[in-house]
């Protein structure tokens, strides 16, 4: 018989520690082992190893959600910095604030090097509302980067982000707007004509709804699921869809210049939400 030099119990054989259980033991704070020890202790020391391990894991998460909490917090300063900036006209500032902004963004939502931020990164999420904030930053970095040619390609990249988020923003009207306006002053103006062709592709095609309540409001998913679920299954339900495609352009395009429609605009579907729930 053999006494285990760990737990002090006679055994037939002692059994060596692996190096890799080794290793781990040594950074659950294990330093001090014997070479060999029983069986039992094997096993013991395999249940620690395991479970320091998945604690130092839990605790590192925790370093990382605490870290991206921080960071998302942070975020709120360096937009009140960089529009502070702009206020002052010192675009340069205002650029270097925004472009810290939406690293943090990068890191938040985790974005992949070589790819970009993205709108379905805020989906169902309570930071849905910082699309408006988003878009608002890739305009004015529009505008601070047509300023030198040096940063040509740095405009075309917020040019293509803008267009991708406003269409999930209330200030989709209020951009076309300006943009269409800026295009005439701008040293750049073939980014921005491009950028106003990017955003008019990219609109979802729930065309009046969309333009009065927004592309992610309640009232839009209610009428697409009614137009899916029960216009789409009949054919005169068809027939209305298309018509509806064919002419509701034309009128989201007047809702967007004269926004003092909406409110009855509004009124009217909602009566008709009420009659097709």
């Amino acid at each position: 018989m053999i006494q285990c030099p760990r737990c002090g119990i006679q055994v037939t054989e002692l059994h060596p520690i692996e190096p890799e259980l080794s290793a781990k033991l040594a950074q659950a704070g294990e330093a001090s082992l014997p070479p060999e020890v029983c069986a039992g202790c094997i096993s013991d020391l395999r249940r620690t190893a395991a479970t320091s391990s998945g604690g130092v894991l839990m605790a590192q998460e925790r370093a990382r959600e605490q870290h991206r909490l921080a960071l998302w917090k942070s975020r709120v300063q360096l937009i009140k910095q960089a529009r502070n900036s702009m206020g002052q006209k010192m675009y340069a500032e205002a650029a270097i604030a925004y472009e810290k902004y939406l690293k943090i963004l990068d890191i938040v939502f985790e974005v992949k090097k070589g790819e970009k931020l993205r709108p379905e990164a805020f989906k169902e999420s309570a930071r849905h509302t910082e699309l408006t904030v988003v878009a608002s930053v890739y305009w004015d970095l529009m505008r601070i980067y047509d300023t030198h040619d040096k940063y040509h390609e740095r405009m075309q990249n917020s040019a293509k982000q803008l267009a991708m988020f406003i269409q999930f923003t209330p200030i989709y009207p209020d951009i076309i707007k300006k943009a269409e306006s800026f295009v005439r002053s701008a040293k750049n103006p073939n980014v921005v004509k491009n950028f106003l062709k990017l955003a008019d592709k990219e609109r979802p095609r729930c065309f009046i709804a969309t333009s009065a309540f927004g592309p992610q409001a309640f009232e839009v998913q209610t009428l697409r699921i009614f137009r899916d679920d029960v216009l789409k299954e009949s054919y005169f339900g068809r027939k209305f869809v298309y018509f509806y495609y064919k002419t509701s352009p034309a009128i989201a395009c007047l809702l967007d210049k004269h926004s003092w429609l909406k409110p009855a605009v509004r009124a009217v579907l909602r009566t008709l939400i009420k009659c097709v729930s």
